[in-house]
C-alpha cells in the first residue's frame, strides 16, 4: 500500500520518536492553539477539540494531497483536567496530588487530508496508577525540568523518576500517541505503517507492549 505524505502538527519529541518507531515518514509542522478549557467542557471533548484545532491550523499550510496528524493529551484526576504546569511549584503540586492514586490519561487523534475534507478522529483513555514516590524524588525530578512540558507534570518513560506503578490501557497513548489507534485510522485511508504495529497494548505491567520495550531501549 502507498504511504501518505504526512505533516505532524506537534513539537513533541515523544510523538516524533513514536512515529519513527512505527516507521511513518513525516514532516514536522507544529501548530499553536489556545489550550484553555472551556466552561463545563468534559475531558474527552476537550482533547478532541484541541486535536482537531491543531490539525485544521496545520492543514492551512499543507500541500494538496498531504495528510495532517494532530494529537492532544491531558491528565484527568477525578473531574479535574491537569494540563502542563505553568511553573515548577505547580509541577510539584500536581505530582503530590497524583501520588499513590489512579488517574486517567486522555489522548485524542485527528487526521485531516488537505485540502480540508473528512476529518478522522479517535480517543484513547488509559488508567494510570502512580507509585508512592517521595517529596525528595519530586523535587529532584522537577529540578531536571522534564515535567514542565508535560500534562500532569510527568513523563511515564522517564527512567530515573519512573513515576508509574501500573497502567491499564495504552503505554504509547500516555506518552502522547496511541500507535494502534493511529494505525487503524490510517488503514481507513488505505495506508499501512512502515514497521509492525502490535494489535493492542498489554495491560500487564510485567509484559508491556512492544513499543514500551522499543522505546525503553532508546531511552536508558
Amino acid at each position: 500500500m502507498p504511504k501518505p505524505n504526512l505533516l505532524l502538527a506537534s513539537n513533541s519529541p515523544r510523538r516524533r520518536q513514536l512515529l519513527e518507531l512505527a516507521g511513518w515518514a513525516f514532516t514536522p509542522s507544529p501548530s499553536d492553539v489556545d489550550e484553555a478549557v472551556l466552561p463545563g467542557e468534559l475531558p474527552g471533548a476537550y482533547v478532541l477539540r484541541l486535536a482537531e484545532s491543531k490539525a485544521r491550523a496545520a492543514a492551512d499550510q499543507a500541500p494538496s494531497g498531504w495528510f495532517v496528524l494532530a494529537s492532544d493529551t491531558t491528565v484527568v484526576d477525578g473531574t479535574e483536567i491537569l494540563g502542563k504546569p505553568a511553573s515548577a511549584e505547580e509541577a510539584v503540586q500536581m505530582l503530590r496530588q497524583l501520588r499513590g492514586r489512579t488517574h486517567q490519561v486522555y489522548t485524542a487523534l485527528a487526521v485531516l487530508p488537505a485540502p480540508h475534507v473528512d476529518l478522522l478522529t479517535d480517543l484513547c483513555i488509559t488508567d494510570v496508577t502512580m507509585r508512592l514516590y517521595s517529596d525528595l524524588e519530586i523535587d529532584s525530578y522537577v529540578a531536571s525540568g522534564d515535567p514542565l512540558d508535560k500534562a500532569g507534570a510527568y513523563g511515564i518513560q522517564h527512567a530515573a523518576f519512573h513515576p508509574v506503578e501500573r497502567l491499564h490501557g495504552c503505554y504509547p497513548s500516555v506518552m502522547g500517541l496511541p500507535l494502534c489507534r493511529l494505525t487503524h485510522l490510517f488503514q481507513q485511508l488505505g495506508f499501512t505503517p512502515g514497521a509492525d504495529v502490535p494489535p493492542g497494548c498489554s495491560n500487564d505491567p510485567d509484559s508491556p507492549c512492544q513499543y514500551y520495550r522499543r522505546f525503553a531501549r532508546t531511552n536508558p
